[in-house]
Formats: structure tokens, sequence, C-alpha cells
């Protein structure tokens, strides 16, 4: 039997966790949760009921605040952690966590501090003890519907083993398999891709889109706005992921354009929820305060211009949504101005 332990309580975590026990393999699965009120209730009602209400979390899966605990002896690690919390969650986790184990991110953005994709920060935080064998899980998959039992598809990204600047991370050709075999069930779908640079922003961007089609939705704009937005929402992500050596196609799969779908329509989205109550004339800290999870586009839009910046890349749709962010520029003000922009060809 094979042990995974998921690293991070929240939705998507707990999610994971529940879909995961169905899978065609019987696992040990334990779910990292940081607060231990949290955890003991999952223990005690078999329900998060702070981040994923109404799903009955199995009793095969088991909850606890201890990271010793949760990673001894487990072959694969799940990072559903936020972005911002990744590198000193799997600091503290470390002397836990086996040199052989596989560890997959399912963390979807940018550390806000260095701008570094979430396989980059966990590679240098393991780098401290080992070379980790890393993938990356991403593609639409909302939390609530995935634990429900909803068709759910996503990928499973792993490069040939490969160096970096920013950190060292090894794999073989058969990670990605290997993952997809162990995770997949009668309601979860993994399909492989070796382009981890792209599922990665691809995963990150969309969330900023996601808070423009939220603005545009609380404007009370309709059908023809947020077409337009989705499409150039994706001709920009594209743009950029191409730029810096992701692959096109990419962006066109499950990761880009299905999770950028998802997220930029769809009511469980908490990106789209923040850029819902912006449009409507809500501040942002207002906003924030009334939700127990986190939205990653609210701390990844500056994290997209930098790197944009530093390869000459044109980015108008996330420049305007960190206006809307960090510089108190309205909605509306913000949908002006990419109207009146210099016209060009598509």
């Amino acid at each position: 039997m094979t042990k995974i332990a998921i690293l991070g309580g929240g939705a998507w975590g707990t999610g994971l966790s529940i879909v995961l026990s169905r899978s065609r393999h019987t696992h040990d699965i334990s779910l990292w949760v940081r607060e231990p009120a949290v955890a003991e209730a999952i223990a005690t009602t078999r329900e998060n009921k702070t981040y994923l209400p109404g799903v009955e979390v199995p009793a095969r899966v088991t909850a606890s605040s201890d990271l010793g605990i949760v990673l001894d002896h487990a072959q694969i690690v799940v990072g559903v952690v936020p972005s911002a919390h990744t590198r000193e969650v799997f600091t503290r986790a470390l002397p836990h966590i086996s040199p052989d184990a596989i560890i997959v991110s399912a963390t979807k953005g940018l550390e806000p501090a260095t701008h570094l994709r979430i396989s980059q920060v966990i590679a240098q935080a393991c780098s401290q003890k080992f070379v980790p064998e890393l993938a990356v899980l991403s593609g639409p998959s909302f939390a609530l519907e995935a634990a429900r039992g909803e068709p759910t598809a996503v990928v499973i990204a792993s490069p040939i083993a490969h160096a970096t600047q920013e950190g060292v991370h090894r794999t073989s050709s058969r990670t990605g398999e290997y993952i997809q075999e162990q995770f997949s069930g009668p309601t979860f779908r993994l399909y492989t891709n070796d382009d981890v640079l792209g599922v990665e922003l691809a995963g990150a961007m969309k969330n900023v889109m996601a808070i423009a089609a939220g603005a545009c939705q609380g404007l009370g704009l309709g059908a023809n706005s947020l077409a337009a937005l989705i499409t150039r929402g994706l001709a920009e992500m594209t743009r950029l992921a191409v730029k810096v050596g992701a692959k096109q196609e990419t962006l066109s799969g499950l990761a880009g354009l299905g999770d950028l779908v998802l997220t930029c329509t769809g009511a469980l989205s908490r990106n789209r929820h923040v850029g819902f109550e912006l449009g409507k004339g809500r501040t942002l800290n207002d906003i924030l305060a009334g939700m127990s999870s986190v939205a990653e586009g609210v701390g990844t839009a500056s994290a997209l211009l930098a790197l944009a910046q530093e390869h000459r890349i044109d980015l108008p749709i996330t420049e305007q949504v960190n206006a809307i962010l960090n510089a108190w520029k309205s909605p509306s003000e913000a949908i002006r101005d990419i109207m009146e922009r210099r016209l060009k060809p598509e």
C-alpha cells in the first residue's frame, strides 16, 4: 500500500484526499492541516466544515497538524499549500520527507517575494537535504465538484531531469506515468505532460484572468465582454509562456484553456469571486477579510508583471488587474483603458 501525504488542509487539499481515496489503487492517505482544531474536527466529524463543508472525508483519510506523523513513511508527498507559505512549510517538513519520495506540487501560483514557480520553490527548500523528484498537478478542478465525484480531468507534468539557476530537481520519464496510474480513478482522469513550465505558468496566469472576468460580471457586463476577456486572456497567457520557454500547445490544453474557462465562468472560483465583488464596488481588504481560502491571483498579478517586464512582453489585462488590486483603480476605468488601447491585428 502506497502512503500519500497531502500538505495543506484547505479546500483542494481536502478534496484531493477524498478523490485519491477512490483511486484504482488502495492508498494510506494522510492529510496535514495547519490548524489543530480543523484537524481534530475532520477526525471526529469526518468533514472539513471550515474549507470544504458538506462532503464526507472517508475513514481511510487521517488528518493531523503534526508534520512528522503525516509524512512518516510517505512515498508520495502532495503540496497544496498557498504559494506564499510553500517555502516555509516545506522547510519545516524537510526533516520528515524521505529522499526517495516523489513530490507533487498542486499549488497554482507564483511565490510573491521571488516570482518563482512553486516547483522551483520546493526544489530550493529540499536542496538543503536532497534533490527531489518532482511533478506538477494542474487543470480545471474545483475541489467541491471533484470531491463529490463529478468527472474531472487534469494534467500531471514531469520533465526529464534538468538543473536551473533557481533550483535542481530530478525525474525519470516514468514519474508522470507513475502518478497518473496511482491517482487515476473512476471520476478522476490524469493526462501526462512534459511541459512543467507551461503547466505551472498557465495555472498562475488563469487566476489573474479570473479576477478580470469577475470584475466584468460584477459591473453587469454580459457574454460579449466575457468571451472577449477569455479569448484575449488566453492570448496573453500564451504570449508570456511561450516567450519564457513553454510549449504553445500546453496553453490550449487542460492546464491552460480548460482551467481558464472554468475559473472565469464557475461560481466556485475564489478569484472570480474577488473580481466580482471588486466590480460591485467593495474594497479588496473587505473582500479578503470575508474569505477563509486564498485567492492566488491577488498575489500573482504583480509577480507576472515583473516576469513580463524582464522578458519585454506586454500583458495589458494583467497590468489592469494589478492596477485594480494594488493601485486602487476602478474596474470600469480599467476596462475603458483596455478598450481604448491602440488598434492592432489579432
